[in-house]
């Protein structure tokens, strides 16, 4: 079964690429996922002030700078993963280091 991964951060606190790259502890994640062979897919998103929103009320396109919402927290990263069952992108999801500071949401795929 597929499963989504939104790494929610707290960009107050978010380490740069070259700092995830030298933590041994996301590293060792990363590995795991690979040795379990179910990441299809994984990205890292830009800060939200790189956002953009698109809303169309009425037939009219609006366009905003940054996220919709308002809060501390958002969507930095997501991973797409192959897993036996939820119990194990549960354990793949514990594992990822921003669930330490941050949140990994976990959502099945329509398939």
């Amino acid at each position: 079964m597929k499963y989504v991964l939104l790494i929610c951060d707290d960009e107050t606190v978010s380490p740069s690429n070259e700092e995830l790259e030298a933590d041994p502890v996301h590293q060792a994640w990363v590995a795991d996922v690979n040795r379990r062979g179910g990441m299809l897919v994984g990205a890292r998103l830009r800060p939200v002030v790189d956002a953009t929103t698109v809303r169309v009320r009425d037939g009219e396109t609006l366009v905003s700078d940054g996220p919709f919402a308002e809060t501390k927290d958002f969507v930095g990263g997501l991973v797409i993963l192959e897993c036996a069952d939820l119990d194990e992108a549960i354990a793949i999801a514990s594992g990822h280091p921003y669930a330490r500071w941050g949140g990994v949401e976990i959502r099945p795929v329509w398939e």
